[in-house]
C-alpha cells in the first residue's frame, strides 16, 4: 500500500510540474465582452533632446495618440504615496528620492496638507467630480495634487482651466502658480506630451506607474559603475547610439519627430535593446556579479510598473490605457502585461503608421 501512495504520489507531481511548465496566462484571454487596449508609448526622454528641439513639433505625435482615444494615460513617475514612503528609509533611498521624489513643501505650505492628507482629500474630490466643474474647483484639485505629490496631475487641472483663470487662489498661492506655469513647458514626456494630451481628451488626471522600491545602493558603487560600463561598451550599444544620433538630427518638424517614435517604437528594438543593454550586463564576469544585480532591480522595477499599470486597468474594465514610458522599457511591459488575461497589446509602430 505504501509503495502504490508513493507511487499514485509520484505520478501527480510529475503530471503538476508539467502543467505548470505548460501554462502560459497570456494564452487565456477574455472571450466575453470588450478587453482592455493597451498602447505602450517607448519615448525617448524629452529632457536629453538637443536643446534646438522644439516642442511645438510634438503635434503629429499628439494628432495620433488623440485619435487613438485613450481613457487613461499612465506615466513614468513615482506617486506622492511611493515617495511618502521612500522618505521613510534615506538610508536606502536617498539618492531616488533626490532624483525622483517631487517636493512637496511649498504646497504643503500654501494649503498645510501632508501626501496622504492631501491624496485623501483629491481622491474625494475626484471620486464626486461634477460634470462641469468651475474655476475655483481646478484651482482647489490642482493645489491638493501638489501637495500630494502629483505634479503631472495638477499640470492637466491647470491646463483645462481657462488662462484667465489660471491664478492664485482655492489652495494655489502666487508660488504654485509660477510652478504650474513652468510644469506646464517643462522638457519632460510628462508635461509636454501626457498631461496636454490628457487635458485634450477631457481627462482630469493622469496615473503615475514607475516604482523605485527595488532601488538599493551597490556594495561598491565605483566598481559596479565600471563593469556595467564595460558592458555596455558593444556593437549593439554603438548601433543604438548611431540610429539615435541620426533620428535626433530631424527633429527640426512634426514628421521628424513622428519617424523618431515610430523607430522607437519598432518591432525590433525590445531585442536590440537586451542585447546592447541588460543582455550583456546579465553575462559581465565580475566576481560580484554586479550585473546580475543590475539586471535583477531592472525586472524588479518593470514588474512593479506593470503591476501599477494592471491596477489601473482594473477600475475601469474594457477601457484603452495610454503608457508612456522611456523606450527601454517598452519591451518589458507589453511582455509582462500581454500575460494579462483581459489586456490586448496594440501596435504601437502601427498606430504611428496609420496615415
Amino acid at each position: 500500500m505504501n509503495r502504490l501512495l508513493a507511487a499514485m504520489i509520484a505520478a501527480v507531481a510529475l503530471h503538476s510540474h508539467a502543467i505548470a511548465d505548460d501554462f502560459s496566462p497570456g494564452a487565456f484571454k477574455l472571450k466575453n465582452g470588450q478587453p482592455n487596449q493597451l498602447l505602450v508609448l517607448g519615448t525617448a526622454h524629452l529632457s536629453q533632446l538637443p536643446k534646438t528641439f522644439d516642442p511645438s513639433n510634438l503635434s503629429a505625435l499628439l494628432d495620433r495618440l488623440a485619435a487613438w482615444h485613450p481613457h487613461a494615460i499612465a506615466i513614468e513617475a513615482l506617486s506622492g504615496p511611493q515617495c511618502a514612503y521612500l522618505r521613510s528609509y534615506p538610508e536606502r533611498y536617498a539618492d531616488t528620492i533626490k532624483f525622483y521624489c517631487w517636493d512637496t513643501t511649498p504646497a504643503r505650505e500654501a494649503n498645510g496638507l501632508d501626501v496622504p492628507g492631501a491624496t485623501a482629500l483629491a481622491e474625494r474630490m475626484l471620486a464626486s467630480w461634477p460634470d462641469a466643474p468651475i474655476a475655483a474647483q481646478r484651482r482647489q484639485l490642482a493645489s491638493l495634487l501638489l501637495a500630494a505629490g502629483e505634479p503631472a496631475s495638477a499640470t492637466v487641472q491647470w491646463l483645462r482651466l481657462p488662462v484667465a483663470e489660471r491664478r492664485a487662489g482655492d489652495g494655489l498661492d502666487q508660488k504654485l502658480v509660477e510652478i504650474l506655469e513652468t510644469l506646464r513647458q517643462k522638457r519632460n514626456e510628462d508635461y509636454l506630451i501626457a498631461a496636454p494630451l490628457a487635458a485634450r481628451l477631457g481627462h482630469e488626471r493622469v496615473y503615475p506607474m514607475d516604482d523605485h522600491t527595488s532601488d538599493a545602493p551597490a556594495t561598491d558603487e565605483k566598481a559596479a559603475g565600471e563593469a556595467i560600463m564595460k558592458a555596455w561598451d558593444n556593437r549593439h550599444t554603438k548601433e543604438r547610439s548611431k540610429t539615435s544620433a541620426e533620428l535626433e538630427a530631424h527633429l527640426d518638424t512634426p514628421t521628424g519627430v513622428l519617424a523618431m517614435y515610430r523607430a522607437y517604437n519598432g518591432a525590433e528594438q525590445g531585442e536590440l535593446t537586451f542585447r546592447s543593454d541588460f543582455g550583456a550586463a546579465l553575462e559581465e564576469p565580475s566576481p560580484q556579479r554586479f550585473g546580475r544585480n543590475y539586471v535583477g532591480s531592472w525586472e524588479t522595477r518593470n514588474l512593479r510598473m506593470a503591476a501599477n499599470i494592471r491596477e489601473v486597468m482594473t477600475t475601469q474594465p474594457g477601457a484603452r490605457m495610454l503608457v508612456i514610458v522611456g523606450a527601454s522599457h517598452k519591451g518589458y511591459l507589453d511582455a509582462y502585461l500581454n500575460q494579462m488575461h483581459d489586456v490586448r497589446v496594440i501596435s504601437t509602430e502601427a498606430l504611428l503608421r496609420t496615415e
